[in-house]
């Protein structure tokens, strides 16, 4: 609830004045920074489609179609673009990243059913060694898992990559890499690139690591 106020003088001619609205991202709109940020929340971190968030703010008395709904998250993601762009860009001046791919069901019209898309995370965390700089993690879609999505979101970064031994990564180590330098890949002890032959060694190296940091 916004309250505005209305003031009037007696003795001036201006007759009533009222408060100005306060800014919101959507123009004219009701819904506050808190209330959008909400819905984002409840959708991308909380799970909670967007017709679900409409059926339980009906049984508050609240209605709100999901289409609305959609509106907002479409405007808050278009004002936080350029919040991400420059998340994204501050993390890839760091010396080390983390850089990682998942499924994610993306709706497809026309077929009736989803398709599978991409999320490409990547993400700053030097807490485990006591660094300095803070936490962060950008995530980008993609709709395949093509290794030039990799190369294109890390454009301007030459510091250490860690990864899994996905080979779609193997691009950024070559001098032919577009949009910096080759980097340097630290691969994941829990999935090092080993060939079969092996295996053995591998399961012995895991346990005695396991033996150290456990």
């Amino acid at each position: 609830m916004t309250i505005r106020p209305k003031y009037a003088c007696r003795r001036c001619a201006g007759g009533v004045t009222q408060a100005p609205a306060p800014a919101h991202l959507i123009e004219g709109g009701l819904p506050t920074e808190g209330a959008l940020a909400h819905v984002l929340v409840s959708k991308y971190a909380d799970h909670l489609p967007l017709y679900r968030q409409s059926q339980i703010l009906a049984r508050a008395g609240i209605e709100l179609h999901r289409s609305t709904l959609a509106d907002w998250v479409g405007t808050a993601a278009f004002h936080l673009g350029p919040v991400v762009d420059r998340l994204s860009e501050h993390l890839k001046r760091s010396d080390k990243l983390f850089m990682d791919e998942t499924t994610a069901p993306v709706l497809d019209p026309g077929r009736g059913r989803t398709k599978t898309g991409y999320l490409w995370a990547l993400a700053r965390d030097d807490r485990s060694w006591g660094g300095a700089d803070p936490p962060g993690v950008v995530f980008t879609y993609a709709p395949d898992r093509a290794g030039e999505n990799a190369e294109r979101i890390l454009q301007g970064f030459d510091g250490i990559l860690q990864l899994d031994g996905y080979p779609g990564y193997n691009r950024l180590t070559r001098p032919s890499r577009t949009g910096g330098v080759p980097i340097t890949v630290a691969h994941c002890w829990a999935q090092p690139p080993l060939p079969p032959a092996r295996e053995s060694a591998l399961c012995r190296s895991t346990r005695k690591f396991r033996q150290v940091y456990n």
